[in-house]
């Protein structure tokens, strides 16, 4: 084969195989970019799919009111805890003693009034010697007639000297003694008229029975314990504070006494002690209570003695989610969710609560329910509460 011949063979086989190659890349590629057949049927069933969904739901947000802070002057207190105690309790027993209680009139817990018959002692032998003691007067007096009588007589003789000046004297004495049998025989009669008038037990004073010593058919001594009476049915705080504290308190300030019911009972201080236990360093506050309360004597109850007043930031209780050691309130944020600000809190009036810190005047927080709500739920603060006064009624201030 000549050698220009050999040489175009060979530029043609070059050129072939070039081509081959390039027609297999090609193929290749495409092969590869080409989309599964598969992903090409299921791609439009799930496009469908996702567009017949119904879209997540999106929690409602809550309806909350919301309540400013406010100020107001409230009265510094002192806490404090004692018994609730008679204001006076009567003693009242038997003035006359032997006699046996015929009849018990009253119970444990009834109100009485001044004068009313409580008890009655059997009489009968009262009434026996009240009638042998005006027997008895009835005779110094038949004996005082005669000497009387007697004396008479003898001062009508003797100026004629028809008796002697001893015989005289004799009479006048006569008659002096039977005055003075007189005068102890009508003692006796009197004596025995008070035993009579004394069976019948009465109450000294308005107010109601604590007590009963004793029951029908016992034999009562003078003086003994028979019934007890809170005189007109007083009762009284005696609270125990420290002496130093003792010292600040004053006679007329207002005292609030917590009753174990749940409700409070309003009084004033009556009396401060004079004097300041050396054992304990506590002294008494007497506390007059109000009549018609639901306390009793001898219950052991904390209440707190109002002093001077100083501002206060207050918010309702119903506000105030509390906690053994911490307190908090719910605020609204920028994106409408609950944030919560821990507090701490003060002094309590009524319905309201003092923070003394954790909030401004400017503050707005929820106004209740509060133990239902969660930090960062939606809610809708579209309900402000209106304003209001302060409680107990004191003016607001700045």
């Amino acid at each position: 084969m000549p050698h220009r011949t050999k040489r175009a063979f060979r530029i043609r086989s070059f050129v072939l195989h070039a081509v081959l190659a390039l027609g297999a890349a090609n193929f290749s590629y495409a092969e590869a970019s080409a989309p599964d057949a598969a992903a090409v049927k299921e791609a439009p069933v799930a496009e469908q799919i996702a567009t017949t969904l119904p879209a997540p739901p999106v929690a409602p947000a809550t309806p909350v009111t919301l309540v400013k802070a406010k100020t107001a002057l409230w009265p510094d207190q002192i806490e404090a805890s004692g018994s609730i105690m008679p204001w006076q309790e009567t003693l009242i027993g038997s003035e006359v003693g032997g006699l046996r209680l015929a009849d018990v009139l009253i119970s444990v817990g009834d109100t009485v009034t001044k004068g009313q018959v409580l008890a009655r002692l059997d009489t009968a032998t009262v009434e026996t010697d009240l009638d042998a003691a005006n027997a008895q007067l009835m005779e110094a007096e038949g004996t005082l007639a005669q000497a009387v009588a007697t004396l008479d007589r003898a001062n009508r003789l003797a100026p004629s000297g028809g008796l002697s000046r001893q015989e005289l004297t004799l009479y006048e004495t006569q008659k002096n003694t039977a005055e003075a049998r007189v005068n102890a025989a009508r003692a006796q009669v009197k004596r025995q008229k008070l035993r009579l008038k004394f069976a019948t037990i009465v109450a000294p004073d308005d107010g109601v029975i604590s007590a009963i010593s004793v029951s029908e058919g016992a034999i009562v001594q003078a003086g003994n314990e028979l019934f007890r009476l809170i005189r007109q049915g007083r009762l009284e705080w005696r609270a125990e504070v420290k002496g130093e504290t003792l010292l600040k308190l004053a006679i007329g300030q207002e005292v609030i006494v917590n009753s174990p019911l749940g409700s409070e009972v309003k009084g004033r201080v009556r009396r401060l002690s004079p004097t300041i236990d050396v054992t304990t360093g506590n002294g008494l506050v007497y506390v007059d209570l109000p009549t018609g309360t639901n306390l009793k004597a001898g219950l052991n109850v904390s209440g707190s003695i109002g002093m001077s007043k100083r501002k206060a930031l207050y918010v309702p209780s119903s506000a105030v989610v509390r906690g053994d050691k911490d307190a908090k309130v719910f605020k609204i944020g920028a994106d409408s969710k609950l944030v919560a600000v821990d507090v701490r809190t003060g002094r309590s009036k009524g319905d309201a609560i003092e923070i003394v810190s954790g909030l401004d005047e400017r503050s707005e927080v929820i106004a209740a329910d509060v133990d239902r709500l969660e930090v960062g739920q939606l809610v809708d603060s579209s309900v402000h509460e209106h304003e209001s006064e302060s409680p107990g009624g004191g003016a607001e201030g700045n």
